[in-house]
């Protein structure tokens, strides 16, 4: 599997810390950036991934900034996206079971590095159920579509 990886200069550590560990777990990385911890806008970032992971160059992709919010805020502009602000590994799996999330947002200043581990873990093991969730994704991309025509 390839993932994306971006973050803003907050979420730059913690970019560092999941390169590391999703080599470990066997996946691919491209780091979209930054590629320092200089101060930097989120949206940069959030759109590199967010446009990697709808054009299918990558399978999906992990954000980070401070709060996660702003990551997830950019990234669902994009369409085809389905950005997920995560906060522990529960949120992470529904993310997955039920809105089958291609881009997992993560708070840097509110997670330890278990919580990291785990919600990472559980996020790239856990497929997506289908079923009456498919039909709920779909309206999803309805909605986006007959929004971006207004």
């Amino acid at each position: 599997m390839k993932i994306a990886l971006g973050s803003d200069h907050r979420g730059y550590d913690l970019k560092q810390r999941l390169t590391t560990l999703l080599a470990e777990m066997g996946a691919e990385v491209a780091d979209l950036g930054p590629h320092t911890k200089e101060s930097c806008d989120y949206p940069d970032a959030a759109a590199a991934v967010a446009h990697a992971v709808a054009k299918g160059e990558v399978d999906r992709g992990i954000l980070m900034c401070g709060t996660g919010i702003g990551m997830s805020i950019t990234a669902n502009k994009v369409p085809g996206i389905r950005a997920a602000l995560c906060h522990d590994e529960l949120t992470a799996q529904l993310s997955r079971r039920h809105n089958d999330a291609n881009i997992l947002c993560l708070p840097a200043d509110l997670l330890s590095e278990a919580q990291l581990r785990e919600m990472t873990k559980v996020w790239l093991e856990t497929g997506f159920e289908g079923g009456r969730h498919q039909r709920r994704v779909q309206k999803i991309s309805e909605v986006e579509r007959d929004s971006c025509c207004e």
